[in-house]
């Protein structure tokens, strides 16, 4: 049974090239980046050629790149580092925004944020292509806000937030307090007005949008080498100079204090060659991923009938399609195509698969709790064709289909 694979949001298979750059420093260039001899010196030299490559991809320094184990690990960084940082400064009583559609990597952080009284949360709900209301969001900053952290795409539906605009917004307003605060008479000044900061989680983003810092006007941002066909177990937070972060792992002092631990070296290697790889290959695999996601939409439509595409596919990422197949539970259908045709796809986010919870994603968009317990998740990617298009359909439709003929309420 040739295997065919759906689910590139979850992760994707290391690219050879990747690979090929990561052999060396298992083995022959093992050592260790901390340390001063010649070992350790050649596999400084590699995490530095890393940092650079990873640096130009975002337009930021290399100075402002600090490796992780993953996108989870940055963006607790994010929260927590920054909220560490600005209590120390004596900050109190502070406000963060985000949405309801973010990964648990960010919920949780601010959950706790909220039971440790550390911050008052404002989550934000979403139009029904999942995409946030901008002018809910400026109306709810507050002069206690201190950040903003909205994901770049959604894992689940490939929904693309107005990140570039959302910056913009949060830049203009730090700039007028700022300059309202300086016409004060220094006298009569109070404390500097506290800054907002803009944090992205770009885990999604990276194969697909500009991640340009600069040009989206974002403090910092997340993401995560096993979704850009690079190694598990690395990822970065990209953190603009000037921006507050305390360390949230101790006991070492690599990453300039930031993150302590023994460097990854392999992982990072392999790291900075697959986010140069992506943005080198970013026009020609969205094409290719576009119009392979284009045709699969368009045969299930046709040929399986009481379907709704809950991916708004002129605000998505190419490789997304989202569907609910109304009357059919999604994890049996999810199942039926492994087991029966060896076909990988995803009833919603891999670090949430082992919950039989409705999607709060789909129940942010507004679909009915029912239509949820059918969705399935086609995330596809650079090596997915026509053909495999085809050799899905000539089992979907009769799975669908003996589903809904099992369910009597249907």
């Amino acid at each position: 049974m040739n295997k065919i694979y759906f689910d590139h949001s979850a992760t994707t298979p290391v690219d050879p090239k990747v690979l090929e750059t990561m052999l060396p420093y298992f083995s022959d260039d093992f050592g260790n980046a901390s340390s001063i001899h010649g070992f350790g010196q050649k596999a400084a030299g590699a995490v530095d050629e890393a940092r650079r490559q990873v640096a130009g991809a975002f337009a930021c320094e290399p100075q402002e790149v600090i490796f992780t184990s993953g996108a989870t690990e940055a963006n607790n960084l994010a929260v927590n580092g920054l909220l560490k940082s600005l209590v120390t400064q004596g900050l109190k009583d502070m406000h963060v925004i985000t949405t309801q559609v973010e990964h648990d990597a960010i919920i949780e952080p601010c959950r706790e944020l909220v039971r440790t009284k550390l911050a008052e949360v404002t989550y934000l709900g979403v139009k029904p292509n999942g995409v946030i209301d901008v002018a809910e969001l400026e109306a709810s900053i507050t002069d206690k806000t201190v950040l903003v952290s909205v994901m770049f795409a959604n894992s689940e539906v490939g929904a693309i937030q107005p990140i570039k605009e959302i910056g913009k917004i949060i830049k203009k307003i730090n700039e007028k307090r700022l300059a309202e605060w300086e016409t004060i008479r220094v006298a009569d000044r109070g404390a500097k007005p506290a800054r907002i900061y803009f944090h992205t989680d770009a885990t999604q983003a990276v194969n697909f949008l500009d991640c340009n810092i600069k040009a989206l006007h974002v403090d910092m941002l997340s993401m995560s080498g096993h979704k850009i066909y690079g190694p598990k177990g690395v990822g970065a937070l990209i953190v603009k100079e000037g921006t507050p972060i305390s360390a949230i792992l101790r006991g070492g002092h690599q990453e300039r204090n930031f993150r302590s631990g023994t460097l990854n070296v392999p992982g990072i290697v392999g790291l900075g060659e697959a986010v140069s790889l992506a943005v080198a290959n970013r026009a020609a695999n969205n094409k290719q991923v576009a119009e392979v996601r284009d045709y699969l939409i368009e045969r299930i439509n046709k040929e399986i009938p009481q379907v709704v595409c809950n991916t708004d596919v002129a605000n998505a990422t190419p490789s997304h399609a989202h569907f609910s197949f109304v009357g059919a539970e999604g994890e049996s259908v999810l199942l039926a195509l492994d087991m029966e045709a060896g076909i990988a796809v995803s009833t919603g986010s891999a670090c949430a698969s082992h919950t039989l919870k409705a999607s709060r994603v789909l129940l942010a968009m507004g679909i009915k709790q029912e239509d949820t317990h059918g969705a399935i998740r086609f995330t596809l990617g650079k090596e997915n064709s026509k053909a495999d298009i085809d050799k899905l359909m000539e089992h979907l439709p009769g799975i669908v289909k003996k589903f809904r003929d099992m369910a009597p309420a249907y």
